[in-house]
C-alpha cells in the first residue's frame, strides 16, 4: 500500500507505506494497522475461556464422585486406574486450550500444540486401553482361556504408554527440528497486523494430528466390533459413540481451521479440542455417573454382566 505525495512539480509520487501501517481510500495518509489476536478480553476469547474453566470444575466433580465411590461396581469394572488417567488427561486438555488464548509468546506458542498433542494422544491411548481391557474381559470368561494372562494391571498401563511415546517422540523432534515461534503476520490484511503463533515446520504439526486421528480410529474399530458384548452396561457402546463424535469433530475441524485465518482460525482449534474433550466426558462418564447418584441400585456386578437388576429383584 502507498500514498501519492505531491512533488515540487505539481506531479503525484506513491510512497509505500511502512509495514504496520496501510493506506486510506483516498491513498493521502498512513494509517496503522489494527493488531488482530484471541485475546481474554474480548467476546470470543472470554466465551471460550469460561468454556474451558467450566468443563475443567466439571471434569474434577465427576473424577470426586469416581474417588468417593470407587469400591463400587461399575468403578471396578472400569479399571479405576485407568478412569482416573483418563479424567486427570480430560481436565489438562480443557486447561490446555487456555495457552491458546492471549498474546503468543515463545514458550506459550511452543507449548500449546505440543502439549495439546500429548495430552489428547494420553486421552486417546486411555480409551483405546479400556476398549481393549473390555475385550479381553469377556474373552477371558473361562478360567482355563489363554486371554486371561493378558488382563494383569500391566497390560493397560503398556498400551497407554507405547502409544503415547511416539506423540511425544513427534512432538519432541519438532521443537528441536522447527518449533512454532510467534509471528506479527503483516501481509494477509490491509487493515491489520495478525498475531500469532507460527506453526515452524507445518509437517510435524500435521503429523502429530494424524497420528491422534490414528488412534482416534483404531479405538473406534475395537469399540464399534465389540460393541454387541454381553452385558447391560456396556462399556464399548459407550466408547464407540464417544470416539464417533471424537473423529467428527476433529475430520470437521480441518477444513474449519485451513479456511480461516488470523483469530478465528485459534478459535476454531480452541473450540474443537472443548468439543473432542467433552464429547469424550460426556459419552463415557456420564452414564456412569447417572447410575452411581440416582441409580444405585443397579450398582451391582450382577447388573453389569447382564444377570437381572437388583431393583427388579427387590419387586419380585
Amino acid at each position: 500500500m502507498c500514498v501519492n505525495i505531491p512533488m515540487f512539480s505539481d506531479s503525484l509520487q506513491c510512497q509505500p507505506c511502512p509495514d504496520d501501517h496501510w493506506s486510506n481510500e483516498r491513498h493521502d495518509r498512513c494509517i496503522p494497522k489494527v493488531m488482530e489476536l484471541l485475546s481474554y478480553e474480548e467476546l470470543l476469547g472470554l466465551v471460550l475461556t469460561i468454556s474451558a474453566i467450566f468443563l475443567t470444575i466439571f471434569t474434577a466433580s465427576v473424577l470426586g464422585v469416581f474417588v468417593r465411590y470407587r469400591d463400587t461396581a461399575i468403578v471396578k469394572a472400569n479399571n479405576r486406574g485407568l478412569s482416573y488417567l483418563l479424567l486427570v488427561s480430560l481436565m489438562l486438555c480443557f486447561l490446555c486450550s487456555l495457552i491458546f488464548i492471549g498474546h503468543p509468546k515463545k514458550l506459550t506458542c511452543m507449548l500449546r500444540q505440543t502439549f495439546f498433542g500429548i495430552i489428547f494422544s494420553i486421552s486417546v491411548s486411555s480409551v483405546l486401553a479400556k476398549t481393549i481391557i473390555v475385550v479381553i474381559a469377556f474373552k477371558a470368561t473361562n478360567p482355563y482361556s489363554p486371554a486371561r494372562k493378558w488382563l494383569g494391571s500391566r497390560t493397560p498401563w503398556s498400551i497407554v504408554f507405547s502409544c503415547s511415546l511416539l506423540q511425544v517422540l513427534i512432538c519432541a523432534v519438532w521443537l528441536v527440528k522447527a518449533p512454532p515461534f510467534p509471528e506479527l503476520n503483516m501481509k494477509s490484511y490491509n487493515e491489520k497486523i495478525i498475531f500469532t503463533c507460527n506453526e515452524g515446520d507445518t509437517i510435524f504439526f500435521y503429523c502429530m494430528l494424524g497420528y491422534m486421528g490414528l488412534l482416534a480410529t483404531v479405538s473406534f474399530i475395537v469399540a464399534f466390533l465389540s460393541r454387541n458384548l454381553p452385558g447391560s452396561f456396556n462399556e464399548a457402546k459407550l466408547i464407540t459413540f464417544s470416539m464417533l463424535v471424537f473423529v467428527s469433530v476433529w475430520i470437521s475441524f480441518i477444513p474449519a481451521y485451513l479456511s480461516t485465518r488470523g483469530k478465528y482460525m485459534v478459535a476454531v482449534e480452541v473450540f474443537a479440542i472443548l468439543c473432542s474433550s467433552a464429547g469424550l466426558l460426556g459419552c463415557i462418564f456420564f452414564p456412569k455417573c447417572y447410575i452411581i447418584l440416582f441409580r444405585p441400585e443397579n450398582n451391582t456386578k450382577g447388573y453389569l454382566v447382564g444377570k437381572v437388576p437388583l431393583a427388579r429383584e427387590n419387586r419380585k
